[in-house]
């Protein structure tokens, strides 16, 4: 049991922190209004045009900060504190999530191997968690590597997905104020956003990595 916490906490304590400086600076800068009054909306569209992208939908999705693209519809879902709103925090998220968009258009790499690898990923999640609950409470090193294995698939997916939201981030932070959509004044607050944000899938990541280094001290320990 000791093992047992010595090797998830920290990925857990990662996560829980990360998470709070996610939601503080999202609801610090949500009370800040841009200079320009555009909503988040307004700014993922216009950075659409600049890309040329016209074949892209705009749309409103429910939950908080449940903001994506999705490469497979063409469409990029803004929540509703970010859709409606004309506040940094905003801009931010829509500017990122535009981003994915134009990555998709100029063929990033990265974003097409992170596609590529959503089916894999979805079958890890599905099946390996359960893969090592079975393997360790019954005792069967077997059934523990499968799991390992499955649970690898979902580690590789959110390597993958890094440099997929640092690209979008990078991407975000520079067209928001050479495109007029922020001031460089603004440009502190909607770092900080978007820098929390980019926090969170290291520290997913770095969870699922001390899962399998967990369950692969279980197995060490057997011999």
């Amino acid at each position: 049991m000791m093992t047992y916490f010595l090797f998830l906490i920290p990925g857990l304590l990662l996560s829980l922190w990360a998470s709070y400086k996610t939601k503080s600076a999202f609801n610090k800068y949500s009370k800040v209004r841009s200079a320009t009054g555009l909503t988040g909306a307004q700014a993922a569209e216009r950075l659409l045009a600049y890309a040329g992208i016209t074949d892209v939908e705009v749309v409103r999705s429910s939950g908080f900060l449940s903001d994506h693209y999705n490469p497979m519809t063409k469409k990029l879902a803004l929540s509703e504190p970010v859709y409606a709103s004309p506040s940094i925090a905003a801009i931010g998220v829509a500017c990122h999530e535009a981003g994915h968009a134009i990555q998709h258009k100029v063929g990033y790499a990265p974003l097409k191997l992170r596609s590529a690898l959503v089916p894999t990923a979805g079958i890890g999640s599905k099946f390996g968690y359960a893969a090592l609950m079975i393997g360790a409470l019954a005792q069967i090193p077997s059934f523990v590597m499968i799991g390992v294995g499955l649970i690898g698939l979902i580690l590789l997916f959110q390597i993958v997905t890094l440099p997929v939201e640092f690209d979008a981030t990078a991407r975000a932070k520079k067209l928001a104020v050479e495109q007029g959509i922020l001031m460089d004044q603004e440009r502190v607050g909607m770092n900080r956003v978007l820098n929390a944000a980019g926090l969170t899938y290291v520290a997913a990541a770095t969870a699922t990595l001390l899962t399998m280094l967990y369950y692969l001290s279980f197995l060490t320990g057997r011999d």
